[in-house]
């Protein structure tokens, strides 16, 4: 089964919910602004899973996604927007440096799955955050997610099983003076094969303060964490609302929303 499966089929699977992510963004750019946005930006898009999602949703959506990996726009090419029809005429993707890209001012510019945390030095990511800034249009929302608790400060192992496959997130590694970390994504099959080191990160953990503050430092006007609820067993329910305190958990994830 390992040889016949595809990985980035399998992330998308695992890994990525595109509906509730463009439900969230489109309905909190909504709420900053009381419009729809038009134009979304998709940072570190790997296959464009997101941006495509954007695309279906309105026939005035328009959307591009920047990678530097070839191979991977390629399959997002062949695989997402291919998909779309007609509608992708409204996708670009590029094979471009998201610190030196330029295109039309977009709406919503998102760096998601923590895909940002490749700059792993202050200065470094504060020049993209500036970036970003600076090729939102008037009014534009960057929207990034984090991830942390106790259990991201460890070397551990979290396995899901999904239909056919289990998917194994493996933090290899993490040095708490740098806060720099190892983590890859394996897949192991029902007939027990298995895809080791599908995916690997070489990334600094960032916390929810250091963001605020290098936002901050970038010059945008403001950030807002949204923190996820839970339901009535306590466990995550999918909700992200604005929040100032939020639970120490082992494990959690967020977005943060940074205003032009």
């Amino acid at each position: 089964m390992a040889d016949k499966a595809d990985i980035h089929t399998l992330y998308q699977e695992s890994v990525q919910c595109v509906e509730a992510e463009i439900d969230f963004v489109d309905d909190v750019y909504r709420t900053y602004n009381g419009r729809r946005a038009k134009i979304l930006r998709e940072d570190f898009c790997g296959t464009a899973n997101t941006a495509c999602e954007w695309i279906r949703r309105r026939r005035t959506n328009h959307a591009y996604g920047i990678d530097l990996d070839k191979e991977v726009l390629a399959w997002g090419e062949e695989h997402n927007v291919s998909t779309l029809g007609r509608a992708a005429k409204r996708i670009s993707l590029l094979n471009q440096d998201v610190l030196k890209v330029t295109t039309p001012p977009p709406d919503l510019v998102l760096a998601m799955n923590f895909s940002y945390w490749t700059f792993k030095d202050r200065k470094l990511l504060r020049r993209y955050f500036r970036r970003v800034r600076s090729s939102l249009a008037s009014n534009g929302l960057f929207i990034l997610d984090c991830y942390g608790g106790s259990e991201a400060f460890v070397v551990t192992r979290d396995r899901h099983k999904y239909d056919g496959f289990t998917y194994i997130w493996d933090q290899a590694a993490y040095n708490p003076i740098t806060g720099e970390m190892q983590a890859n994504i394996h897949f192991k099959f029902s007939d027990g094969s298995q895809i080791k080191n599908a995916f690997s990160y070489d990334w600094r953990l960032w916390t929810l303060p250091e963001l605020q503050e290098i936002l901050a430092e970038a010059g945008f006007g403001g950030s807002t964490v949204y923190w996820q609820g839970t339901d009535e067993d306590g466990e995550a329910d999918g909700d992200f609302q604005p929040s100032t305190e939020g639970e120490p958990d082992a494990a959690w994830i967020a977005y943060v929303v940074a205003e032009k």
